[in-house]
C-alpha cells in the first residue's frame, strides 16, 4: 500500500565518485598511470585491510585454498562490515564464476546485488541458476519474491512467496512476506489470512502484526486494526497510524477524529503532528491540535476510579 511519502506510520519499517586524471611525466608507462574507480576501491580496501587481523587472515585463507566457499564468503561479509559493498559483491561475482553449482554463493550473490540496488541483475542471475539448479529450500524463492516486490512487479512474485510457503509452512516471515504481496495487489482478504498465520506461529512478531493492522485498516475494520496496533505499540502510535490509512484513502474528517485521539494521549507525538499538518494542507483547514484539558472517555473513566480512592 503505497501512499504519500509525507504520512508517517510509527509502528512499521549516496556515494559520489570523482574521476583522477593523471598526466604522466613519462611515456613509458601510461597504463599505470590511470586506475578505475573499482580498482581504486579495491586498492582502498586492500590498504584498510592490511592494518586488520581478521581480514588479512582469511585473505591468506583465501590465496592458500582457493576452492574454500566458507572462506571466500566469510571474507565478503567482513568486506561488508567494513564498508566496502562493492569489494563483497566482486568476490562474490567471482566466487559465482568459479563455484557455478552452489546455492550458498548464489544467496550471497543476490543478497549482496540487492543491498547494492542492482534488482535486475539479481532476478536474472537467480532465475538463471534454479533452472540449471532446481533447489527445493525456501530461500531461493523467497528472495525471488522480494526482489518483484521491490520492483512492484507483485503479480509476478506472488508465485514465488506462495512456492516458498509450501515449502515451509511453519515458517511465520514466509506467510507475513505473501502477505505482503498480497496487500500490495489490494487482495486484503486474502492478506489478512497470511498475517494471522503468521502470528499464529510466531506471536511475538511486530512485523506480521502491523501488517495484519494494515489490511484491517483498508477493509475498513478500523476497530479491529487499532486493536492490532495497539498490542506492539501505544494508543497514540495506534491512532496516527490508522490516521495515515484513511488520508490515503482521502477521508479527511475521519483522519482528524483519530488524530484528534492520538493528540489527547499525547500531544507531543511526532508521527500524529505529522500526519496533521498533513491532513491540514490537503483539505485547507487548521492543523488544531487537542488541549491537554481535553481527555478521551476511557481518560475521564481512569480518572474518575482514580478520585474514588
Amino acid at each position: 500500500m503505497a501512499g504519500p511519502a509525507s504520512i508517517v506510520i510509527l509502528a512499521l519499517a549516496a556515494s559520489s565518485c570523482t574521476t583522477r586524471h593523471v598526466v604522466s611525466q613519462t611515456p613509458a608507462a601510461p597504463v599505470a598511470a590511470r586506475q578505475t574507480v573499482f580498482e581504486r576501491q579495491i586498492s582502498n580496501a586492500r590498504d584498510a585491510g592490511d592494518g586488520d587481523l581478521e581480514l588479512r587472515t582469511l585473505r591468506e585463507q583465501v590465496a592458500a585454498e582457493p576452492d574454500n566457499i566458507p572462506a571466500r564468503l566469510d571474507l565478503a561479509r567482513a568486506y561488508v562490515t567494513r564498508g566496502y559493498p562493492d569489494v563483497a559483491l566482486e568476490i562474490a561475482r567471482l566466487a559465482a564464476a568459479r563455484f557455478p553449482d552452489s546455492g550458498a554463493v548464489e544467496l550471497a550473490l543476490v543478497r549482496y546485488l540487492h543491498d547494492l540496488h542492482q534488482p535486475r541483475e539479481a532476478i536474472a542471475s537467480m532465475e538463471g541458476f534454479l533452472r540449471a539448479h532446481p533447489q527445493t529450500a525456501p530461500a531461493y524463492f523467497s528472495w525471488l519474491g522480494i526482489l518483484h516486490d521491490e520492483g512492484h512487479e507483485y503479480p509476478l512474485g506472488e508465485p514465488d512467496h506462495r512456492r516458498a510457503v509450501e515449502l515451509a509452512p511453519a515458517d511465520d516471515s514466509l506467510h507475513n512476506n505473501l502477505g505482503y504481496n498480497l496487500l500490495m495487489q489490494k487482495r486484503e482478504a486474502e492478506a489478512t489470512q497470511e498475517f494471522r498465520a503468521a502470528l499464529k506461529l510466531n506471536p511475538s512478531s511486530r512485523v506480521a502484526r502491523d501488517n495484519l493492522a494494515l489490511a484491517l485498516a483498508a477493509q475498513s475494520q478500523n476497530a479491529e486494526a487499532v486493536a492490532a496496533w495497539q498490542t506492539a505499540s501505544d494508543p497514540a502510535t495506534a491512532h496516527s497510524n490508522l490516521a495515515a490509512v484513511l488520508i490515503e484513502k482521502g477521508n479527511y474528517p475521519e483522519a482528524r477524529k483519530e488524530l484528534s485521539l492520538a493528540l489527547g494521549y499525547n500531544a507531543a507525538h511526532p508521527a500524529a503532528l505529522k500526519n496533521l499538518e498533513l491532513v491540514s494542507r490537503l483539505d485547507g483547514k487548521p492543523a488544531t491540535v487537542p488541549s491537554k484539558s481535553q481527555e478521551t472517555f476511557w481518560e475521564r473513566l481512569r480518572n474518575g476510579f482514580i478520585r474514588l480512592w
